[in-house]
């Protein structure tokens, strides 16, 4: 299990923007890497000094943490992190980040507004609009960087950004309004705040150069959002009282304020989802810290953040990571769990299987993106390579254990030799008998191993001339016996090592088809949202009378409904499969493609 996380007495500055130019805290990053559980992203963005980070501070259960600004200058700088136990989920973190205040006037450089909330977007499960006063035409502006989001994000590493990609990795979408002061109706019927969202983003007809812009922003924030959400907040505290809001008790807050922070709170703990890469693989503090990397390396070079290949990139040093721990959790277990030699070889295999059955759980449950297989590859070798280690070293000790025995019990007939008792009259039966005694006492020893057969075979034909010399010819035949003994042992163990290929082959088969199908469970709920998503997107269009924008939804929807009924298809899981055989060594590679050809 991972290690709970351990709270972060503050918040630290991930993303820093001086002067318009973004560049990563290192210690910010490294605490972020220590985190081992899977994350909840929740980001906040919107203008500055509207009370972002007193919602923030109130999601950490803390009066203080992130600055709160008394005054008219923005107190965010960049993107600030506090990572925390979540609340209400056990093993799982928590990941509040702060953002800049948009629209600052001292700030010269509006790209720097647009790279910050492209951030908060590609980084977090959950995003936080937060605004002041209603939701009207200038809040609809105020969002406008929205609209601006596919020129500054790319999904697929091929230039082709259809909204149905936006939808698979855009977070959820939770609107905060502060000082709200309407009453949520529409003629005189009483809305609920999801409702009156859903009332504001319903596109208007219209042929003016406005009309037409917040036309194209509701479009983006209905087709990137589909899970949308909206809090109206009232103003927490008199006017004399707004500067020291983190000093304020419960009490001295207004009660619908409360009452409305309250509901905020518990929406984000028991509804943010933990964050996930495009394929379900869920996010941990590792895989966050590599994305931030790769995103704003990006933004900084020049280019336009694309999620393929952030997550490709990541890829590759995950899966090697993946591929490392799972070996060294074999190896722990092995050591922890043998006691060399073993009394067979059976007895090793055993803990093998448990070892093995764990190591690829710990590999499937880390990686992600290995669409050609070549890092479960790399583990099938690695473990098999470990094993034959394993095996080498418990044959060895049989090896020394059994020899010492051997020289041991050979040390009385070694003294007959010397004194000439085998070459006196009756010699010949005496050397039987005492061959046979020892023999007899060889058996008895405990612990030799699993060379005990082989071990005593080369003994005695290094010693069979000494029965030739002797005319001790039942001993000579004796000699013989033992050798094919030796060799049906050897046959037999060599029928036992291609068993325990093949079991090895059926359980990588078995865990990675299990892992194969729960991701196309989750590509197929996911696709599943989308369309319904765009069905719901589909209908609005109709009631709103924008036949040419429904015609093109229902268009795409079709496409969506080919992809997922050729993914329902189990044929893709059978080639996935297939992929691993010609990356494991010759004999695991044949058996393979006899248990599951082509």
């Amino acid at each position: 299990m991972d290690a709970p996380m351990l709270p972060m007495p503050a918040p630290l500055c991930l993303v820093t923007n001086k002067d318009s130019v973004l560049s990563l805290d290192r210690t910010a990053l490294a605490v972020l890497r220590s985190v081992t559980q899977p994350l909840v992203v929740v980001a906040i963005a919107g203008l500055y000094c509207t009370g972002k980070s007193y919602l923030m501070n109130q999601l950490a259960q803390k009066r203080t943490g992130f600055p709160l600004g008394p005054t008219v200058h923005a107190e965010t700088k960049g993107i600030w992190m506090w990572c925390l136990p979540h609340p209400r989920r056990q093993g799982v973190t928590l990941v509040l980040l702060d953002t800049e205040g948009l629209g600052d006037p001292k700030k010269d450089d509006d790209d720097s507004d647009a790279w910050i909330f492209t951030l908060a977007v590609l980084l977090s499960s959950t995003l936080v609009y937060n605004s002041i006063g209603t939701i009207d035409q200038r809040a609809l502006e105020q969002l406008r960087l929205v609209t601006e989001l596919t020129e500054h994000i790319r999904v697929r590493e091929e230039n082709d950004n259809p909204t149905s990609n936006f939808v698979r990795v855009f977070p959820c979408f939770v609107w905060t309004v502060r000082d709200f002061t309407l009453q949520l109706r529409a003629g005189e019927k009483a809305l609920s705040e999801d409702e009156y969202l859903d009332d504001i983003l319903r596109k208007q007809t219209g042929y003016g150069k406005k009309d037409k812009e917040c036309n194209e922003l509701r479009s983006c924030l209905r087709n990137f959002f589909p899970r949308r959400k909206l809090f109206t907040m009232e103003r927490p505290a008199a006017d004399a009282d707004l500067q020291r809001l983190e000093e304020l008790r419960e009490d001295e807050l207004q009660p619908g304020f409360r009452k409305q922070a309250d509901a905020f709170c518990r929406y984000i703990w028991e509804e943010a989802p933990v964050k996930v890469l495009p394929g379900g693989h869920q996010v941990m503090g590792s895989v966050l810290a590599g994305l931030v990397e790769k995103y704003v390396a990006a933004i900084t070079s020049g280019a336009v953040p694309c999620v393929e290949s952030a997550v490709t990139a990541l890829a590759r040093a995950e899966n090697s990571a993946a591929v490392e721990a799972a070996v060294a959790e074999y190896q722990r277990g092995m050591e922890h769990g043998l006691v060399l030699p073993t009394a067979s070889r059976s007895a090793l295999v055993a803990v093998h299987w448990d070892c093995e059955q764990r190591a690829i759980a710990l590999f499937l449950s880390r990686a992600f993106a290995d669409h050609e297989r070549q890092y479960h590859a790399e583990l099938v070798c690695k473990l098999e390579a470990a094993k034959d280690e394993f095996c080498w070293h418990n044959e060895e000790a049989s090896e020394q254990r059994c020899h010492a025995v051997l020289q041991e019990l050979w040390r009385d007939v070694e003294l007959r030799l010397q004194n000439g008792d085998y070459v006196a009259p009756g010699g010949a039966q005496l050397f039987k008998e005492d061959l046979n005694r020892m023999l007899e006492e060889y058996k008895r020893r405990p612990d030799k191993g699993v060379r005990a057969e082989v071990v005593l075979e080369v003994f005695l034909r290094e010693r069979e001339g000494l029965a030739q010399v002797l005319k001790a010819t039942e001993v000579q035949l004796e000699l013989v016996e033992r050798q094919r003994e030796a060799a049906a042992a050897e046959a037999e163990a060599a029928e036992a090592r291609l068993e325990e290929q093949r079991r090895t082959m059926e359980e990588h088969k078995r865990q990675l088809e299990q892992q194969l199908k729960e991701e196309q469970r989750a590509w197929l709920e996911e696709q599943q949202r989308v369309l319904e998503h765009h069905k719901k997107e589909y209908e609005a269009l109709v009631q709103e009378g924008f036949k040419c924008e429904a015609a093109a939804m229902q268009e795409l929807m079709t496409q969506l409904e080919k992809e997922k009924k050729n993914r329902k298809r189990d044929t893709w899981i059978s080639s996935a499969l297939n992929i691993l055989a010609p990356f494991l060594p010759g004999v695991a590679g044949k058996l393979f493609n006899k248990l599951w050809p082509m």
